[in-house]
């Protein structure tokens, strides 16, 4: 919806507000919910999220639900979205597979539990990860054009945990892969 059309389909409540769901563009979790009318009350003008704590939401979409008596925002966040400094006011982001599991490989690159085997590839090294991820790719290949969708599935699985065991060891952040798939998807 454009902008001018959005805000005439919300049925702000009786009190003139109306609830507001923060989502993230990438992870798609649930960040914050707030209540917003057409004005801030207590600064007299237009409020923006972060103006003073610079953890800013950046709306790349907006969505009106069925009834029009919510709205969803779909952001990019930077910073925490709570005010209590966690990344979302709903405790630990959960995001979706992707992103748990690769929250687990980094934990387990700080930990590096014994009997890991995140940890003993990490202890391998970027040239050893590489290589698996390699591997991976060359099985994932194979899979595709002579094995049927279940070992596709299962190769693919491994391609994708190889690659975020070797963002871990480079430290390049999902969230920056995940941005670079967005930018190219408009």
């Amino acid at each position: 919806m454009s902008p001018k059309n959005w805000i005439e389909a919300v049925r702000f409540g009786d009190d003139g507000l109306v609830p507001v769901v923060a989502q993230s563009a990438l992870a798609g979790e649930v960040l914050m919910v707030a209540y917003a009318d057409r004005h801030s009350r207590s600064r007299g003008a237009l409020w923006r999220k972060g103006e003073t704590s610079g953890h800013t939401q950046a709306v790349e979409e907006v969505r009106v639900d069925c009834d029009g008596d919510a709205v969803l925002y779909v952001v990019r966040q930077r910073g925490p979205a709570c005010h209590t400094g966690e990344a979302t006011c709903f405790g630990e982001p959960t995001g979706g597979t992707l992103i748990r599991l690769a929250r687990t490989v980094a934990e387990r690159a700080r930990t590096r539990p014994a009997g890991s085997y995140t940890a003993t590839l990490l202890d391998a090294g970027v040239v050893k990860i590489a290589q698996k991820v390699g591997e991976e790719a060359v099985e994932t290949v194979v899979a595709a054009t002579a094995e049927d969708q279940s070992r596709l599935a299962s190769e693919a699985a491994d391609l994708l945990y190889h690659l975020l065991v070797l963002f871990a060891a480079k430290q390049l952040p999902l969230d920056r892969v995940l941005e670079e798939l967005e930018s190219r998807a408009r």
